[in-house]
């Protein structure tokens, strides 16, 4: 099967992109890396009237390393990150997460933008940005906005953009120099979407204490526990942590993240 017929659209910049989405209305889409979006126009489970490529606006490939933090452009790709050609305000967890997205011709035309509005729960970039306490930029016809990252994801593919905004950055905060990060996915196989996630991170400068479980039903979910969690990561506890995630019925799924939990936290300390 292949893609519906549809009107196709190469804006010079993030206003005349907003301008196109909002006279497209519902029929209209944006394009970046399409690693999501073309098989699903293929299978036809989109049918845009207007496809919106947003891959030649230099403000969205854009990074700025500022003081406190670091704006990464929406289309900035996985690759990118990945060989270190833009800053990484995370000592290279960031290179570390970007290295195993899934196979190096994904990496080179997706998009942190991409994976993060089209929010699969089981994708690296959401639980990773959730776990860095991102912030999103959004675009659209009643002006810019900035959400943060813990209200961004809506419910499994659906995030808190309005009809007509796009996503046009995306802030990670600098941390102190004792923070530290980490990851721990479960994968069938190398390259494959996983099926548990488990992310920590201790900020001693901050106080701060962050836990993430994604791969779940939903959205990734921030635990309301961390600062005890990471302090002791009893089975109770991580028990626990899957339940919140919404696996307190599911016990192969709650085990499974749980310790993919687990083996995060035992990172911090590696």
């Amino acid at each position: 099967m292949k893609a519906v017929q549809f009107e196709y659209a190469r804006p010079k910049d993030v206003a005349e992109a907003v301008k196109l989405l909002a006279e497209g209305g519902d029929g209209a889409k944006c394009a970046a890396g399409t690693q999501s979006l073309g098989p699903m126009l293929n299978l036809r489970v989109v049918q845009p009237t207007m496809l919106v490529d947003l891959r030649h606006i230099e403000e969205l490939k854009a990074v700025t390393d500022a003081p406190d933090a670091v704006t990464y452009g929406a289309c900035t790709t996985h690759a990118a990150v990945e060989d270190g050609r833009v800053p990484d305000p995370t000592g290279g967890f960031l290179r570390e997460i970007a290295s195993n997205i899934a196979y190096r011709p994904i990496r080179n035309r997706g998009t942190m933008g991409g994976s993060l509005v089209h929010a699969d729960p089981a994708a690296d970039w959401p639980s990773t940005m959730l776990l860095l306490g991102a912030t999103m930029i959004a675009a659209g016809p009643a002006g810019r906005r900035e959400i943060p990252v813990e209200s961004f994801f809506s419910s499994i593919f659906e995030t808190a953009l309005k009809p007509g905004e796009l996503l046009v950055g995306i802030r990670v905060p600098k941390r102190g120099a004792k923070a530290r990060r980490a990851y721990w996915k479960f994968c069938r196989k190398t390259g494959e979407f996983p099926q548990a996630i488990g992310a920590a991170l201790l900020d001693p400068d901050k106080g701060e204490s962050r836990a993430v479980i994604g791969a779940t039903l939903s959205t990734p979910i921030l635990l309301s526990n961390a600062k005890a969690l990471l302090a002791k990561p009893t089975d109770e506890a991580l028990g626990a942590a899957a339940d919140e995630a919404g696996f307190a019925d599911d016990p192969y799924n709650r085990r499974l993240h749980a310790v993919a939990l687990r083996r995060a936290i035992e990172r911090l300390s590696a």
